[in-house]
């Protein structure tokens, strides 16, 4: 017999789970325009005074949404240097 709830949860994980790729995509597609713009103007591929503004930022709205802010900076700059290797592409193509 199927437990209910636990199917119900589930499935709130999944729909959660669909909606971070779209999201996630949605902001690779963001950041690749940046990438291009950043090669077609010689900007480096790296800011890292933004990065860090941004990761304290974000660590920030973690404690406020009471999430593991180490987490959320793991997470960020995972995301971070996967653009930063997609700008240094771009420039080296551009």
């Amino acid at each position: 017999m199927a437990d209910e709830t636990l199917s119900r949860y589930r499935e709130s994980i999944d729909n959660i789970d669909a909606a971070l790729i779209f999201m996630l995509a949605e902001r690779f597609k963001i950041t690749q325009a940046v990438g291009e713009h950043k090669a077609k103007t010689g900007l480096p591929p790296a800011d890292p005074g933004r990065e860090t503004v941004q990761i304290e930022r974000l660590r920030n709205l973690a404690k406020s949404a009471n999430l593991d802010p180490d987490f959320s900076e793991k997470f960020l700059r995972f995301i971070i240097d996967e653009v930063i290797h997609h700008h240094r592409k771009a420039g080296a193509q551009g």
